[in-house]
């Protein structure tokens, strides 16, 4: 029987849209922590405490109901009033919150001891108006000034913080209550009298003020019935997302959990309609717009609902650079890596307003026009997005290939700009096969794959857009990069390729993860890919819970560094991906049944962020990366490209097409896919394991929808189609 797993520091975390609140599992918010209140990267609430008389509550249990609300189960300890003594245990106090935009506080006391009782409930309230920056970094300069207001006539806190023309605010209004509040010496205080059975009861509500942006809270007491919007807005998420059913319990509970976290990571303020909308990153750091991320979110939840590459390639279209900016890494054409709204952004004390620090958005971004447009089947998207295709285009032949010699380099060029600028961005990801930091430039193997397929891609869109000249040029690139390509990366006495060419154009012979996103690309040579998919699973890359980062050979590996070995669930996705696209069907499996049997040691079988690439053991289970987002768009979303490997997904929407070419491992004997749509058209289908084969069925169909059984495989630059 799997055992659930939470490591690192306990905390509750709820979140909507652009608002969150971490705290630890007694509900409150511990001073000098990374817990709080937060909106638009800011910390609203940076310490709350709740005591009886000046002694705190001891915590019985607690847990988030959902992924926007929290109930904290707290009883008394012994102490000492004017009447009498409260014996420990007799008082029960229930804390429950509701957050959508503001939050909602509901505080109930009941007495379930003899006699009656009289005691102070004190709540204690810190604001620090600390930018996230700071908050993550754990440093922290004081600028502006803060004040707070006690308004004894609406029972209203508000504190005020001002900094030159950046304003915030936050109050914490008593909307109802049994017995109204005082305040004094930085806590509001209760008088509470019950008799034996009574309860006590306070509503109370956060508001957060944005720079007048009022975020309120638009939720009620958590236990009256659903009204508020954001709820009919969610269940039409998971109304009109693929559903999946099938008998292996862990995986069917990893794909409702999966779709439930990106319904619960939709910024609703970047909604454009009812079916575009845009996924936060993550929870707590990354709640804000990500090129990279949300391209792959995109990718990954095609085959669920296409309304995040939608909103996707609408935001990040708004947002692509036009002029050259060092400070912010950009340059016309490029793709944003990340925007921020918070006090430092305001005042340009950090580039992120946005930060143009990623190399590969910019390919990922024409990835997802392609797929999408196979997915919905609608040429005008094509013509929608054509003149933005075509600077992404232009910044990958101009600025994308700093020396001219037909790779993809990145050069930081902010003074306080990011050092690694692909997926793998921490400051140390990038090693050479003694350890060291590579220096820049750097040309990463898979962004010669991105650009490989984006080309490829391309030429098929411009072909449907009856551009051939176009589709011709951009084929001949792809096939000169192949050839380029195999000759400088591979590196035939590892049987591998390279991780990068470093700044002297030498290949660096690093085992990593990175080269799994070559399949995925469909660049690698099919000789070579039958060298490079066996790599991956000897024990220096297998970790038993999926595919290291690094290798354990590598001098620079620790397993519990942020990418220098450990397992990141979105990466191996992409890798499955690879492998099932050069028909190693059984090896996609492998990867797809540790993911997910890791999930179901984790609570609730939601992926973190990131986990410990440790080695599995019979009686071991996955550790939990320190600081991990949880939820976390990506690695939610690597379910359905775990999925979409075994099955052999692939859509031709604008010819009413779904190709499949599903292979069952044993652990998986059955799936049923219904309302999956592709085009204007959705169908129910059926996959099983009969002996060793594959079989499906159509159990019902809505629409024009034709499909068929046939294999990926690696570009064909001859061919105008996959």
């Amino acid at each position: 029987m799997s055992i659930e797993v939470t490591v690192g520091p306990a905390v509750l975390t709820i979140n909507h849209g652009s608002t969150f609140m971490v705290t630890n599992p007694a509900g409150e918010i511990a001073a000098e922590s990374e817990q709080g209140v937060f909106a638009d990267d800011t910390r609203f609430l940076s310490y709350y405490a709740l005591s009886a008389n000046g002694e705190p509550w001891v915590l019985l249990t607690s847990a988030t109901s959902t992924y926007y609300a929290m109930r904290v189960h707290l009883t008394n300890r012994r102490f000492q009033t004017e009447a009498a003594v409260a014996e420990a245990g007799t008082l029960a106090l229930v804390v429950t919150r509701a957050i959508a935009e503001g939050i909602h506080e509901d505080l109930d006391v009941t007495n379930h001891g003899l006699s009656p009782a009289r005691f102070n409930l004190e709540l204690a309230l810190r604001s620090d108006f600390a930018d996230l920056f700071e908050v993550k970094s754990h440093e922290f300069v004081r600028r502006g000034h803060i004040v707070t207001e006690w308004d004894e006539k609406h029972a209203s806190l508000e504190t005020r913080y001002t900094n030159s023309d950046f304003h915030r605010s936050f109050v914490y209004r008593v909307s109802a209550c049994s017995s109204r509040p005082t305040y004094a010496n930085g806590r509001l205080s209760y008088d509470v009298a019950l008799k034996p059975g009574a309860t006590w009861h306070a509503c109370s509500e956060y508001v957060l003020d944005c720079g007048g942006r009022i975020r309120a809270p638009a939720r009620d007491c958590l236990d009256r019935d659903d009204h508020a919007d954001f709820d009919r807005l969610q269940r039409e998420w998971l109304g009109s997302a693929t559903r999946l059913t099938c008998s292996n319990e862990e995986v069917y509970r990893l794909y409702r959990q999966s779709v439930a976290d990106l319904g619960a990571l939709r910024l609703f303020d970047h909604d454009f309609a009812h079916d575009v909308w845009l996924p936060a990153a993550g929870v707590p750091w990354f709640v804000t717009i990500f090129g990279r991320d949300s391209l792959v979110v995109s990718l990954q939840s095609m085959t669920v609902n296409p309304g995040f590459a939608s909103g996707a390639l609408r935001k990040l279209a708004e947002l692509q650079a036009t002029e050259r900016d060092d400070w912010r890494d950009a340059q016309p054409g490029k793709i944003p890596h990340e925007i921020r709204f918070g006090e430092l952004a305001h005042f340009r004390r950090v580039p992120h307003t946005p930060y143009y620090g990623t190399a590969d958005a910019t390919p990922l971004y024409l990835i997802v026009l392609h797929e999408a447009w196979k997915w919905l089947g609608d040429l005008a998207l094509l013509r929608e997005y054509r003149e933005v295709a075509i600077r992404c285009l232009d910044w990958i032949d101009r600025y994308g290939d700093l020396d001219g010699d037909g790779f993809q380099e990145y050069q930081t060029r902010s003074p306080v700009g990011y050092e690694n600028m692909g997926w793998k961005d921490a400051v140390d990801a990038v090693v050479s096969p003694d350890g060291n930091v590579v220096k820049q430039p750097k040309a990463l193997c898979e962004l010669q794959g991105y650009v490989f397929d984006a080309w490829l891609r391309m030429a098929e869109a411009f072909d449907a857009l009856q551009e051939p000249d176009r589709a011709h040029r951009l084929r001949k690139k792809a096939a000169r990069l192949r050839a380029h390509f195999e000759d400088r990366f591979w590196c035939d006495e590892l049987g591998f390729y390279a991780l990068a060419l470093d700044p002297k154009k030498q290949p660096v012979r690093t085992i990593a993860s990175n080269a799994g996103h070559l399949l995925w690309s469909g660049l690698v040579d099919p000789a070579r890919a039958a060298r490079v998919v066996p790599r991956f699973f000897e024990s220096d890359m297998w970790s038993g819970w999926g595919i290291r980062t690094l290798s354990s050979r590598n001098p620079a590996y620790n397993p519990f560094a942020y990418q220098r070995g450990s397992v990141w669930p979105h990466d191996n996705g992409i890798i499955a991906l690879g492998f099932k696209r050069y028909g190693f069907a059984a090896e996609a499996a492998r990867v797809a049944r540790d993911i997910s049997e890791a999930a179901s040691r984790f609570a609730s079988h939601r992926l973190p962020e990131l986990y410990a690439g440790i080695e599995r053991t019979p009686e071991s289970f996955p550790v939990q990366y320190l600081g991990a987002n949880v939820p976390q768009a990506w690695a939610a979303g690597s379910a359905f490209h775990l999925l979409q490997a075994i099955l052999g997904l692939r859509a031709d929407g604008s010819q009413g097409r779904l190709y499949v070419d599903p292979d069952l491992p044993r652990w998986l004997p059955d799936v049923t896919l219904r309302g999956l749509a592709v085009g204007g058209s959705r169908v129910d289908v059926r996959f099983w394991r009969e002996e060793e084969r594959s079989r499906w069925e159509i159990l019902d169909r809505h629409g024009d929808i034709e499909i068929i059984e046939q294999a990926w495989g690696p570009w064909r630059i001859d061919e105008a189609s996959r």
